[in-house]
C-alpha cells in the first residue's frame, strides 16, 4: 500500500441548491414503469410502492439531513491513492476505546450517526463511562464523499487494510470494528489481518456456506435448515448481485441518469425481510439522496464487481470475532461459521431487526458493542 498524503482536511456537506432544484424537477417529471399483475415484490419494486415514495421524497428537506452530518466533525484523507471521507468523534471518557462502524450497500456512513450519541457519551444514554467509545465512521471507497475512485480492485480485503491505516492515522494504536453485509466482511478481512492492537470484529452475518461435504448437516435441525431456504429465497431476488458483479457499468447508466431508478434498485432495504423490514420510508430516501447527489451510482455497485474477481484461496480466520444475529436478516449457520472462524468469542441473537439493524433497532447494536467490547 502506498500512501501520497498524511494530510486530514475538515470537510463540510454542501450539495449546491441547483442539484436539489434538478432532483425536485426530475422527480416531478417521473415516468414510472407500468405495474405488473398485482404490483406485488414478486416482480421486484412496486409501482405503488415508488408512487408512494417519488411523493414523500418530494417532502425530504436534504437540508436538515446536511445539518445532521455536519453535527458531527467530518473530514478527507488520502489512502492507498485514495480520498476517503469519515466522520470521527472521540468520546470525552479517558477510558474509551477506539471504534470503526463500516457501512455496506446500499447504505452508507447515514445508517450509523444516530448510533454517536450512545456510544460515544454512554452515561448520557443509559450506559456506564466504561462503556464508552471513540467513534470512527468512514465511506467505502466509491461510496458517498470518498469519491472519485482512482483505479480499480478495491476489494473487501484492500478496503480493510485503508480502514487500518486510517486508523493508525488517527493515532489508535488499538481498535475494533463493527459492520453488516460488506461492513461485515471488511469486518472479517480484519479479523483475518489481525493486525497489532485488534479488539476484534463484532459483526451481524458470517457468510459461511455449505461446502456440498454431508458430514455438515449431521448437527443441523429446524434452525439450520430455516437459514438455508431463506438462503436460497434470497438467491432467487438477490439479481442485483449477478448484475453488480458481470455488468456494473451498464447498471450505472440507468441510476445516474434516473433517481426513481436509483431508488428502485435500492429495495434492498425494503425486501431483504420478505416484507419484515422496519426501514423507515425516510431513512430510505436520506440513503438514496446521497448516492443521487454525490452520483455514485457506478461506483458503489463496482465492489461486486472487484469481489467476485478476486483471485485469493479461502482462508480461516483467526482473529477475535462477535456475531449478533437478528430475526428478519441472514441467518449465519453457527457450524458452519465455527469452520471458516476459528475465533469466535461472542454469539447473540435478536427478536426484532433485519439487515439493516443499524437503521430498525439500534439500541441492540449497541447493547451487544458494549458486550463484546468490554
Amino acid at each position: 500500500m502506498t500512501t501520497t498524503d498524511a494530510t486530514i482536511s475538515p470537510f463540510t456537506v454542501e450539495v449546491p441548491q441547483a442539484e436539489l432544484d434538478d432532483l425536485r424537477s426530475r422527480l416531478e417529471r417521473t415516468r414510472f414503469a407500468p405495474a405488473a399483475p398485482g404490483d406485488s415484490w414478486d416482480y421486484g419494486t412496486p409501482e405503488a410502492y415508488l408512487r408512494d415514495m417519488v411523493e414523500r421524497w418530494k417532502g425530504l428537506d436534504w437540508r436538515d439531513v446536511e445539518e445532521r452530518i455536519n453535527a458531527h466533525p467530518n473530514y478527507l484523507t488520502e489512502i492507498d491513492g485514495q480520498t476517503i471521507h469519515f466522520v470521527h468523534v472521540p468520546s470525552a471518557e479517558p477510558g474509551a476505546r477506539a471504534l470503526l462502524l463500516a457501512h455496506t450497500y446500499p447504505g452508507s456512513f447515514l445508517e450509523f450517526l444516530p448510533m454517536i450519541g450512545p456510544l460515544t457519551d454512554p452515561v448520557a444514554h443509559g450506559g456506564r463511562a466504561e462503556d464508552a467509545f471513540h467513534v470512527v465512521i468512514p465511506s467505502m471507497p466509491g461510496f458517498g464523499f470518498s469519491t472519485p475512485v482512482v483505479d480499480g480492485g478495491w476489494t473487501m480485503e484492500r478496503v480493510a487494510r485503508a480502514y487500518d491505516a486510517l486508523m493508525r492515522r488517527l493515532g489508535y494504536a488499538s481498535y475494533g470494528v463493527h459492520g453488516s453485509d460488506g461492513g461485515a466482511m471488511i469486518g472479517r478481512e480484519l479479523a483475518i489481518l489481525d493486525p497489532e492492537g485488534f479488539l476484534g470484529a463484532h459483526v451481524l452475518q458470517l457468510f459461511s456456506f455449505p461446502s456440498g461435504d454431508p458430514a455438515e448437516f449431521e448437527g443441523f435441525g429446524p434452525k439450520e435448515y430455516a437459514a438455508l431456504e431463506h438462503m436460497q429465497w434470497f438467491q432467487k431476488v438477490g439479481g442485483y448481485n449477478a448484475m453488480n458483479g458481470s455488468r456494473p457499468q451498464t447498471v450505472a447508466a440507468g441510476l445516474s441518469d434516473s433517481p426513481v431508478g436509483q431508488l428502485a434498485y435500492s429495495e434492498l432495504f425494503e425486501s431483504f425481510g420478505n416484507g419484515t423490514s422496519l426501514v423507515a420510508p425516510e431513512q430510505v430516501l436520506e440513503q438514496v439522496s446521497l448516492y443521487w447527489l454525490t452520483n455514485t451510482a457506478a461506483s458503489s455497485v463496482r465492489f461486486h464487481y472487484e469481489e467476485a474477481r478476486a483471485q485469493r484461496e479461502p482462508v480461516v480466520s483467526t482473529g477475535r470475532l462477535g456475531v449478533a444475529v437478528f430475526r428478519d436478516d441472514f441467518q449465519t449457520i453457527r457450524s458452519l461459521a465455527e469452520r471458516d472462524n476459528a475465533n469466535i468469542q461472542h454469539w447473540s441473537e435478536h427478536e426484532r431487526g433485519g439487515h439493516f439493524a443499524a437503521l430498525e433497532n439500534p439500541e441492540a447494536i449497541v447493547d451487544d458493542l458494549r458486550v463484546f467490547f468490554a
